[in-house]
């Protein structure tokens, strides 16, 4: 595999809001470290982070004109000297966070898009112990969507520890839920995923006889139609997408022990107009609210060995496909909300 000297990347611009993204040229270095590997990328998906950062959103700081975008399927170009897990050719992704291995890491957070350059590029250097095996079965566009979205659904499902799981709530048609959704699916749970659009709900409940759907818009009392969807019980988990807001709503549609909230994104800000005292809730129902960021590597090896032994298509999740000069118009396209699922960059084949 020839290895080029420069290569085409796109970095967040900076000045006034909204910001946007613009290509840039950069250098490969001529030499690998030794524990280096060198990614070819093929594609890349989105995540709303990667539009709220342009958009004065995000809660976090950012690096200054850094590269976006966290989630990749790559291929092995080129290896250091001390790389012994991976072989030129090798299907592989990169870490969300590079600080998180084992869940119980220490270190600040290292974000990819964030706050360390991410993978919306040609190529990229990654050390070895960031980087994990793809499942063979999927395509580039499928296997891009796990690092984020994927490996965050897992973790909100507790990486389907719980024993026996009945159902589960999905807040929104984002790639986190539709992620879940998939995973639910291939493990027997009984998905109920909302939206205030109908069509896409239609098309949601095409995945599968198991599919229930809520149309938050039109359902007045929706505690009371998650009840009448799970035969009176409530659901083990609550995937919230949208923020704080809905927290003392989403702990009343749990079951009525043991149940978990994962909070897992802000789509509807940071904020709630709820007192402290909605939280003794969670005592009466002995449930967990549970803070999701993303997870650590043994969360996606996990996961991707879920979707291997399952053999779990990712194809549903792809909403569109943009080619990589037409990345600005996919971070417009994402941040319109019009998508269902994941929208992919095709960065090259």
């Amino acid at each position: 595999m020839s290895i080029p000297e420069t290569y085409k990347a796109f970095r967040r611009t900076t000045g006034d809001l909204p910001r946007t993204i613009r290509p840039s040229t950069e250098q490969l270095p001529r030499k690998l470290g030794p524990h280096d590997v060198l990614l070819k990328i093929h594609a890349v998906s989105l995540n709303f982070r990667d539009v709220a950062m342009l958009h004065g959103r995000y809660p976090v700081d950012v690096i200054e004109r850094g590269i976006p975008c966290s989630d990749a399927a790559a291929e092995v170009a080129a290896t250091g000297g001390a790389v012994k897990d991976f072989a030129i050719g090798d299907h592989v992704s990169v870490l969300f966070d590079l600080s998180n291995l084992t869940g119980c890491d220490d270190e600040p957070s290292k974000a990819l898009g964030g706050d360390v350059n991410g993978v919306l590029a040609e190529y990229a250097i990654f050390e070895d112990k960031y980087i994990v095996q793809l499942p063979k079965h999927l395509s580039w566009e499928e296997a891009a969507t796990i690092t984020c979205a994927g490996v965050t659904a897992w973790t909100a499902l507790d990486g389907l520890t719980a024993a026996t799981p009945r159902s589960a709530l999905l807040q929104g048609t984002g790639g986190v839920s539709l992620f879940a959704l998939l995973i639910c699916l291939a493990a027997g749970i009984r998905p109920i995923i909302t939206s205030s659009s109908d069509k896409k709900l239609e098309d949601i409940r095409k995945l599968g006889p198991d599919v229930r759907t809520i149309n938050y818009r039109t359902v007045s009392d929706q505690a009371s139609e998650v009840k009448r969807l799970t035969d009176g019980n409530g659901v083990d988990f609550v995937v919230n997408n949208t923020g704080p807001a809905s927290i003392p709503q989403d702990i009343s549609f749990l079951r009525q022990r043991g149940g978990v909230v994962s909070l897992v994104g802000f789509l509807e800000g940071i904020n709630g107009d709820w007192q402290p005292s909605a939280m003794m809730a969670l005592m009466g129902k002995s449930a967990k609210l549970k803070g999701i960021s993303v997870g650590s590597k043994e969360d996606y090896v996990d996961l991707i060995r879920f979707l291997a032994e399952k053999k779990v298509s990712l194809a549903p999740l792809v909403d569109r496909v943009f080619t990589f000069d037409e990345s600005p118009a996919a971070f417009d396209y994402l941040y319109s909300g019009s998508h269902v699922g994941k929208v992919i960059i095709k960065v090259q084949d």
